[in-house]
């Protein structure tokens, strides 16, 4: 009897700041990481089942083309206003911002709670709160004002157009 593909699974794909890791259970996506530092080596292994290989080709896909499709099945919990939120920044196209005050008019609340809710965000990268600036700056991101997780999020809007290259 051959045995059959696991049901859970954590793949660490290598990234320009670092890397990402994902987590995924029954073929979902239940939580993303973005970790600062030096890119990671990984050996030269094809992902482990169709849908770690799913997941790896989509990531390529999108460091090739910001515009690639994502279309991953997602499941995070959060609170009725979290996932309001979290909806929201799905309609977020690459290349494109909105600020905190936009979204917080959008669903009649406050820019620190639209922060508050971004920074609660499971999945970082699918769920893109890196489009979220403050209206003159680019605001913060997983609660850093500063440091790597602000770069990570300045390689994203680079990457996606929405910020001019730096140098």
């Amino acid at each position: 009897m051959t045995p059959s593909p696991p049901s859970h699974g954590t793949l660490r794909l290598p990234a320009p700041w670092g890397w990402l890791q994902i987590d995924w259970q029954q073929h979902t996506i239940i939580a993303s990481e973005l970790h600062p530092g030096p890119p990671l080596a990984l050996p030269e292994a094809e992902p482990s089942t169709p849908f770690a290989a799913q997941i790896w080709q989509q990531w390529q896909g999108y460091l090739s083309d910001p515009h690639h499709p994502i279309t991953l099945p997602l499941h995070h919990h959060g609170t009725p206003y979290q996932q309001r939120v979290w909806q929201l920044l799905r309609t977020i196209p690459p290349g494109q911002t909105r600020s905190y005050g936009d979204l917080a008019a959008h669903l009649a609340s406050s820019p620190r709670a639209i922060g508050n809710a971004c920074r609660a965000n499971p999945l970082p990268w699918l769920i893109p709160c890196h489009r979220i600036t403050a209206r003159h700056h680019l605001g913060g991101y997983h609660g850093a004002s500063s440091g790597p997780q602000l770069a990570i999020k300045r390689w994203l809007l680079e990457h996606e157009g929405a910020l001019p290259t730096s140098d």
